[in-house]
């Protein structure tokens, strides 16, 4: 999961370091979906 932050992109990044809520939220949410999309990547990948 290391390598889905490291790509991330620097808007969300700084978003994670936010001290505004809101921002901070939305940051969460939208790492949140993309590990979600990288696992269900990854399960189809093995499933063949």
């Amino acid at each position: 999961m290391a390598a889905i932050l490291a790509r991330a992109p620097d808007w969300l990044k700084q978003g994670l370091l936010s001290k505004e809520v809101k921002i901070r939220r939305e940051a969460e949410e939208s790492l949140a979906a993309m590990i979600a999309a990288a696992v269900a990547s990854s399960n189809d990948n093995e499933a063949g």
